[in-house]
């Protein structure tokens, strides 16, 4: 059998190892296995490659992707590109941070549970909550482990979700739901925001919990303290599902009535990486404490009376005996935690409203300027954070594949998630746009309408 080189071991270790085996070749190992149903012949798979050669390739292989660095992007739709301080990578690049793991030992990992107890603290001062958890695997799952929470604590097992959330959050909202036997029931849109009538509609006794974005995925603003007292008025919680960085000028969901707040905390100091890793969270109420899923840090002192950080409030189960938890999330997202930590820490209070006030003005440019181009019109009326959505007279798919050619990421296709919106794209604006950019974005949409 031939030695797969991936293995460490010399020819002298493997001869050491078959000498006290007592045998010539690996190949005896397998003695016992009948020639006919080996594989008798070598894998059909390319020859391995030197160092030299496979930095080589994978180099080829990344220049095919279109990155924020080369491109001007304009593509948001849950993941968006901000600024992220040098300060950043160069505190989560240290090695007691850049191998973190759950922190079980409190009396070797006190620096870990210390960031990931200042993550909390600042997770509850932007949603205005009472307790977070430590974080969850991104956005979408923290939602839908929001929608178990609340049916724990209403003892029901049916949900409300507006369509103006984002779509792939309610994919695994679904896929959650379908192992718990959940219903999940979603209402209409108006003018890009959650269609109030029909939410009325179909807020029954035996809703859990109601969950509507904040700004939703249009990058509309809703009004979440209405949808809060109604849900309210059943017995329900109400869940808010938000962009972090929009809530430097909204008001925290905390004080409009929201039980429990999650969202994906990708843009506090975190790049795009196609795709992840990434970081949810979840804050919720203090009578909710027990059902937090995932891990919760908490202060105390220890016999010597000196400020100390433990796991608290939750037993081993959550982690290691799955048929026992509540909830069986247990991968740790603390590194990405960590740089959202170290990324509200830099920006302070006054540096993340001015990011946001940022956001608010690029995309509000951006938004007139588009919609002065001939046959480019704004697809609602409602007011917008940094996302806006616009209806064109070409097809999005035609409209990106020329944007792309110029050097810039086009928008999202709303018609993908959304067949009524078929030639409408959503345009995102970051602090990271200037005025050429979106004057370019323009100029180039003028070319081929």
């Amino acid at each position: 059998m031939k030695s797969f080189s991936y293995i460490p071991n010399t020819e002298q270790d493997r001869k050491r190892m078959l000498d006290f085996l007592g045998i010539e070749s690996v190949d005896e190992l397998f003695a016992d296995i009948p020639s006919s149903i080996r594989f008798n012949r070598e894998l059909n798979i390319p020859a391995a490659w030197s160092e030299v050669e496979l930095n080589r390739n994978m180099a080829r292989l990344a220049g095919k992707n279109a990155n924020v660095d080369e491109y001007i992007s304009f593509l948001g739709a849950g993941a968006y590109q901000h600024h992220i301080p040098a300060v950043v990578d160069a505190i989560i690049s240290r090695s007691e941070f850049y191998t973190a793991y759950t922190p079980y030992q409190p009396e070797i990992s006190q620096g870990n549970l210390q960031a990931i107890f200042e993550f909390q603290t600042m997770i509850c001062e932007l949603t205005g909550m009472d307790v977070s958890n430590a974080s969850m695997y991104d956005g979408p799952t923290a939602m839908a482990e929001a929608g178990i929470m609340a049916c724990s604590a209403t003892r029901r097992t049916k949900l409300l979700v507006s369509r103006a959330v984002h779509p792939e959050y309610r994919a695994v909202l679904n896929t959650y739901a379908y192992g718990q036997k959940i219903e999940v029931v979603e209402v209409d849109i108006e003018n890009g925001l959650t269609d109030t009538k029909d939410f009325e509609a179909k807020l029954s006794d035996d809703v859990a919990g109601v969950i509507v974005q904040y700004p939703n995925f249009f990058g509309s603003i809703e009004d979440i303290q209405t949808y809060a007292e109604l849900a309210h008025a059943k017995k329900a919680l109400f869940i808010a599902v938000v962009n972090p960085i929009a809530l430097g000028i909204l008001e925290a969901p905390g004080a409009l009535g929201a039980d429990i707040v999650v969202g994906e905390g990708q843009s506090l100091g975190n790049p795009l990486s196609f795709g992840g890793p990434y970081l949810g969270f979840l804050a919720t109420r203090t009578e909710h404490v027990r059902r937090i899923p995932g891990r919760v840090v908490g202060q105390t002192r220890d016999l010597d009376g000196r400020r100390a950080f433990v796991l608290t409030l939750q037993a081993r189960e959550q982690h290691i005996r799955r048929e026992k938890a509540s909830s069986n999330i247990c991968s740790n997202q603390a590194l990405n935690a960590i740089a959202a930590t170290v990324y509200m820490a830099y920006m302070g209070k006054e540096g993340f409203q001015e990011v946001a006030k940022l956001n608010l003005q690029k995309a509000h440019y951006a938004q007139k300027r588009l919609a002065s181009v001939k046959g480019v019109e704004p697809l609602f009326s409602a007011p917008f954070f940094n996302e806006f959505a616009l209806k064109l007279p070409v097809e999005p798919k035609t409209v990106n594949k020329e944007l792309l050619a110029a050097g810039i990421i086009g928008g999202y296709d709303l018609g993908r998630d959304y067949p009524e919106y078929k030639d409408a794209m959503l345009f995102a604006v970051t602090e990271v746009r200037t005025k050429d950019d979106i004057d370019m974005l323009a100029e180039r949409l003028e070319e081929m309408i």
